[in-house]
Formats: structure tokens, sequence, C-alpha cells
């Protein structure tokens, strides 16, 4: 696993110890910053389910101006802190040991341009946090995008009242799912 563009490019991250996470495969999130890459500079970036830390890493080394990383496993914390300082990307970065749906009930503190949802499979836990960020538009900037990693079996349409899915990508079991809130224009319609 490394970074695959921008200021800190090759470096190789640190994986999680044990089976608690799933990382993000080189393509699906070359594929993934191919897409976000023009918006990206300059943005706030949430990476929820952080694990390893990788999409939030490669959202800094490609020009996101801070990244808050947020995962309950202490071992995914200590990974992130170790992957952020082998980068020194410490300076750009909040790392907190919490409870995504916890923190996601929370009265929003920033708003975020990116919101990366990556949660343990087969759980449902993408579909509860998709509807928990619906719920509280505070963390969202009318412009923000929601990306949610899925295996492809647990795909679902998903009635939201702030967000819509505008688009999707597939890269063999792997689903990417993009939602973002509407403009005041489009809801009027």
């Amino acid at each position: 696993m490394r970074v695959i563009a921008g200021k800190v490019k090759g470096f190789k991250l640190d994986r999680v110890p044990g089976d608690v996470t799933r990382p993000i495969m080189d393509k699906v999130k070359e594929s993934l910053f191919n897409i976000i890459a023009p918006y990206i500079g300059e943005a706030d970036f949430l990476d929820l389910f952080a694990g390893t830390g990788s999409v939030g890493i490669e959202a800094l080394s490609q020009g996101a101006k801070f990244v808050r990383f947020i995962d309950r496993d202490r071992n995914a914390i200590k990974t992130v802190l170790r992957n952020l300082e082998h980068t020194r990307l410490t300076e750009e970065a909040e790392v907190w040991r919490m409870d995504a749906f916890n923190f996601l009930q929370r009265e929003p503190d920033r708003q975020f341009d990116f919101i990366y949802v990556a949660p343990p499979q087969y759980k449902g836990l993408w579909v509860k946090a998709l509807k928990m960020i619906d719920k509280n538009p505070g963390w969202l900037f009318d412009d923000t995008w929601v990306i949610a990693q899925i295996d492809i079996v647990e795909n679902q349409e998903l009635e939201l009242e702030n967000l819509v899915l505008f688009g999707h990508r597939e890269y063999g079991s792997t689903k990417l799912l993009f939602y973002c809130r509407p403009s005041e224009e489009e809801t009027s319609e």
C-alpha cells in the first residue's frame, strides 16, 4: 500500500495489524482520486472508518488542506498516526479515536468538502452512516461530496432528504457511490 500521487507520492504506508480493516486497493484509490483530484485542492476532508488512513493521506498528498480521521479501533488509530508521521503530514490532520456513529450525532464543529465512508462490509454500516450524515447536514457544504466504498453485493437505493446519488463506479467487487447535496435550484424544480 502506497501513496499514489502528490507531494508524498511513493511513500509506503503501514497496514493495521490483524484483519479488522479492509485497506482500499491501489487501483480503486487511484481511480477515486482521478475523479476527485480536480476538486481536492484546499478541501477539508473527513475520513470515516479511517483504518490505515490511506484515503485521507492521499487527499493530503494531493492538495487537501485538512483531513480529520475517525476510527474506533486502537490499532487503526496508531497506524494512522504512524503513517501521518512517516509522510510528515501531521500538521494538516486530526486523528480522533471514536465511534463514527457517535461522531456523526455530534453538533457539527466544521463542514467538509468530502466525506469518505468505508466501514466494515456486510453489516449495513454504510447505509446507517449515510442516513446519519443526511439527517445532520451541518457537516456539509452546499457542494460536498459523500463517497461510500462498499462491496457490490451491499448495493441498495437509499431514500435521503439532503443527499442525492450522482454517480457510481465498480472495480471488481468494490463499488464507489458518489452523493452530493443538491443545490437549492435543483430541489425547487
